[in-house]
């Protein structure tokens, strides 16, 4: 396929990844912790050739699961969902970087940065939330591979 030849690091990232989701509040102080499973997986579907599922758990009891289509063109995939708008490509060998709008948060920019580990197996994540320009909170995620697709 195409989208896995043009980002041979977004292919490595096809499998199921546990992790711990914490974010923290513009002074670093936690608003919110959560478990994740997310699912990143390669279609033949010519209009959504790579696909997530995130899974979202909490200590409540609480669940969220989200999917996430994406188009690819011009060596990045493109979100266009009913919650976010937005576009991740390739920065060198182990990094991926994100930019993308919440539709359901006015004014917002979200821009995200995953490091890949050399092994394939784990994977670090930050998201930096920013609503008017200016900075809101951070997302800190930390996450093992545990099933390759």
């Amino acid at each position: 396929m195409l989208i896995q030849k043009e980002m041979p690091l977004l292919a490595r990232h096809a499998g199921q990844w546990t992790g711990v989701y914490t974010t923290v509040d513009a002074e670093g102080n936690i608003v919110d912790r959560h478990n994740s499973l997310l699912t990143c997986e390669f279609s033949e579907d010519p209009q959504y050739p790579y696909k997530q599922t995130n899974k979202y758990m909490w200590d409540d009891g609480r669940t969220e699961e989200i999917h996430f289509p994406a188009s690819y063109a011009n060596r990045k995939i493109w979100f266009e969902s009913d919650r976010i708008s937005g576009a991740a490509w390739e920065a060198d060998d182990e990094t991926i970087l994100l930019t993308w709008k919440r539709k359901d948060i006015p004014d917002s920019k979200l821009v995200e940065m995953i490091q890949l580990s050399s092994d394939g197996l784990r994977r670090s994540r930050t998201w930096h939330w920013f609503v008017g320009g200016k900075l809101v909170k951070r997302t800190l995620i930390e996450e093992n591979k545990v099933v390759n697709k």
